[in-house]
């Protein structure tokens, strides 16, 4: 087993990152632009925090095209507000012509041929093609650096859940007819369609 520093370069750290910790699930981040326009744009550094409240986190990178925040935590930070969107079998070609990086002001719903839809408590758009739309407001951003390659981390409040009853059964969501997709390294991504069963050893368990 070889053994590896990780104070070289960030791109190496980024590469057993991404290579390592797999498959992870997308978030499509879906933000207002100052002028009103809508931003769209997937991260793979996505999870959930917590329950009670209902708290996610992503984490986006610097660019380093110019070492500049990218135009979602911008907004973010501007507007205090976001929807998280899901990538699935049915949108994930879309949702990678998303990532495009445009200029900012240019829709990228518009540009991946995805559908901006109105939410209920921001003013933050829906993407219609997702089968759940989660809408949040701003917690915490917590900054790793200054660096291209350096990291954040936004936490939201989960305000309001939008879920597509055709995913659902007895109240909870189904794998198979949600068919979340994920990354992987380098061009690599996950379909979940070798979903098995296995039971946890614990005393209680919520989700069964």
């Amino acid at each position: 087993m070889k053994t590896f520093t990780t104070d070289g370069p960030f791109t190496d750290n980024y590469k057993f990152l991404i290579g390592s910790i797999l498959p992870r699930p997308i978030a499509v981040v879906s933000t207002r632009n100052i002028d009103g326009s809508n931003n769209l744009a997937p991260f793979s550094f996505f999870t959930a925090i917590s329950a009670q409240p209902m708290i996610i986190a992503f984490c986006p990178l610097i660019r380093t095209s110019n070492g500049q925040f990218k135009d979602t935590v911008k907004n973010i930070l501007r507007e205090r507000e976001f929807v998280i969107n899901f990538c699935t079998e049915d949108n994930y070609e879309k949702v990678n012509l998303a990532s495009t990086e445009l200029p900012y002001g240019q829709d990228e719903f518009t540009f991946a041929g995805l559908t901006p839809i109105d939410s209920q408590v921001v003013k933050a758009r829906r993407m219609k093609e997702s089968p759940i739309q989660f809408e949040c407001v701003l917690r915490d951003m917590l900054c790793y650096g200054t660096t291209p390659g350096s990291g954040s981390l936004i936490t939201g409040e989960v305000k309001l859940i939008h879920a597509d009853e055709a995913i659902m059964k007895d109240g909870k969501i189904v794998t198979g007819l949600m068919k979340p997709v994920a990354r992987g390294a380098g061009n690599d991504w996950f379909k979940s369609d070798s979903v098995f069963q296995l039971e946890r050893l614990m005393t209680s368990q919520i989700q069964k």
